[in-house]
């Protein structure tokens, strides 16, 4: 059986991956990944190879190897990253422009249905209009409040309704 490496190796290979990336690369993006899959995560990597590399891990980790990274060098430039390494982010090395690499990045982002739980990133309107349901719907659309009135046998929402503001938590209703 080979045996694993311990907790302490893996964090010395990291703290090691992490300073030769911060001596080998010119700048740094600091990229959120909230709601990102991992096979998104994949394609973005997969873009980014060649000029570019992106490093996930734990934020006290990177925290600590970065404030000993810049003990060890004397720059103390790689401080300022401390206070953005906040929730879930990921650290993106280039030696190329930072707007090629955003754009490349921004590729990748797809929609996603809202969960439960999760905080809404857009507010969520239904527009007015005709929903192409009958007349029997319309008990549907008064237990939610939402204004409507049967138009042409199907049922139509009046006013635009506004049901998710950004920022907040969608409920189970």
């Amino acid at each position: 059986m080979v045996n694993k490496p311990s907790k302490a190796d893996k964090k010395i290979a990291y703290d090691a991956k992490l300073c030769q990336l911060l001596d080998d690369y010119s700048q740094i993006l600091i990229a959120a990944a909230d709601n990102v899959g991992s096979t998104q995560l994949q394609n973005i990597r997969r873009g980014l190879r060649g000029d570019s590399v992106v490093l996930m891990g734990k934020n006290t980790m990177m925290k600590r190897s970065v404030r000993i990274h810049s003990e060890k060098t004397g720059n103390k430039a790689f401080l300022n990253l401390i206070p953005l390494l906040q929730g879930n982010v990921g650290l993106i090395f280039t030696k190329g422009d930072l707007k090629e690499v955003s754009e490349e990045v921004a590729k990748y982002k797809v929609g996603a249905p809202a969960r439960v739980g999760l905080v809404a990133p857009i507010d969520v309107v239904v527009p007015p209009g005709n929903t192409g349901l009958d007349p029997s719907q319309t008990s549907f659309f008064q237990v939610l409040n939402i204004p409507t009135k049967i138009n042409k046998g199907t049922v139509e929402i009046i006013t635009p309704v506004e049901l998710i503001k950004k920022g907040e938590k969608p409920r189970c209703s």
